[in-house]
């Protein structure tokens, strides 16, 4: 460990360390800002202050090649949203609902927000649970959404769980929604794996989306639109793609050494409403899940497997173990993927 660490884990450190398998540590560390996890195949952390929810940026290490994830952060949460637009009533939003269309960021399709805000910018603050077993680490958070649209109530609930497996170089998470508004096709917004930093392709090789095939980097030299190219919609495909997995080829900025890939799969691919995949800036990674009709106080909810592989071959291999699950459920006793 660093020296100029030592002095921040001996004041603020709230949790030691834990083991959770035979010669096999799982790390647990909490500050007054972040709670840092360590196994044997990963390094990780979550945010409880400022950019919220998800691994926070850069934090997911791979152990193996030493490579971590070039973003803003993994699995990161956002606003719940229906089809329409809000024009006819935008002047009497807050703020931090408006949702402008017709544009390079967002594309043509008209959505609007139902309740926020965007949790990753604005929700400042989340008190993560801690849960330990026997072989993982694992993470609940929620967030009660404070602001809606007019005619929309407030108080829908965000629970995100992020299991942490030891022997595993990926992360097992679900994000779930509670609702308290009906909609004729409500859904929520993350990123998933993530948005992509980089200059001209310095920090990944390759984009692989399963239901478009493989990308070179030199196709996000310039910025498009979310709807100009790689966009996926649930409603404009005759056939569900088999497996709904979304990864980048990592390489290093400095050496253009190769690494690993860093994948985002979405276990169920019939709850996924619309994936982008576009350059603004850096790549933009939205994943939007649900899409149908809901009526208050009941959820919808969507299950990931985010991390390092090797091949596409070891991605499929692993989504087929996984296949078909949209719930998680997770106690100090264990984990379990449920459909």
């Amino acid at each position: 460990m660093k020296k100029s660490v030592l002095p921040a884990v001996a004041v603020l450190c709230l949790v030691a360390a834990s083991f959770c398998a035979d010669r096999q540590a799982c790390s647990v560390v909490e500050t007054d800002k972040e709670i840092r996890i360590g196994t044997p195949e990963l390094q990780a952390a979550v945010r409880k202050k400022g950019y919220v929810s998800g691994v926070a940026a850069r934090s997911l290490v791979d152990r193996k090649t030493g490579f971590s994830d070039p973003g803003y952060g993994l699995d990161i949460a956002d606003w719940i949203m229906e089809p329409g637009s809000d024009r006819a009533y935008r002047d009497r939003l807050d703020k931090e609902l408006i949702y402008r269309y017709d544009n390079a960021y967002h594309g043509r399709r008209a959505k609007r927000s139902i309740e926020g805000p965007q949790i990753c910018t604005k929700a400042r603050e989340l008190k993560p649970e801690i849960i330990r077993g026997k072989d993982f680490v694992a993470i609940r958070q929620k967030y009660r959404y404070r602001t809606a649209a007019p005619g929309k109530k407030v108080g829908s609930t965000w629970t995100q769980l992020l299991v942490f497996p030891a022997g595993k170089r990926y992360f097992v998470s679900m994000d779930r929604i509670d609702a308290v508004n009906d909609s004729s096709a409500m859904f929520l917004r993350i990123d998933m794996p993530g948005h992509v930093k980089h200059k001209n392709g310095d920090t990944f090789s390759k984009v692989y989306l399963s239901y478009h095939g493989t990308i070179a980097s030199s196709e996000f030299a310039r910025n498009f639109a979310p709807d100009e190219k790689f966009n996926y919609r649930r409603d404009s495909v005759k056939t569900v793609p088999k497996r709904f997995i979304r990864a980048i080829r990592l390489r290093d900025a400095k050496t253009g050494k190769k690494g690993p890939w860093l994948a985002g799969m979405t276990l169920d691919p019939s709850v996924v409403h619309e994936a982008w995949c576009h350059q603004r800036g850096y790549i933009c990674m939205i994943l939007e899940f649900g899409g149908r009709p809901i009526k208050a106080g009941q959820s919808f909810s969507a299950a990931h497997i985010v991390g390092y592989f090797d091949s596409i071959e070891e991605m499929n291999k692993v989504y087929d173990l996984h296949k078909g699950n949209t719930a998680l459920t997770v106690s100090p006793k264990g984990w379990k993927l449920a459909k």
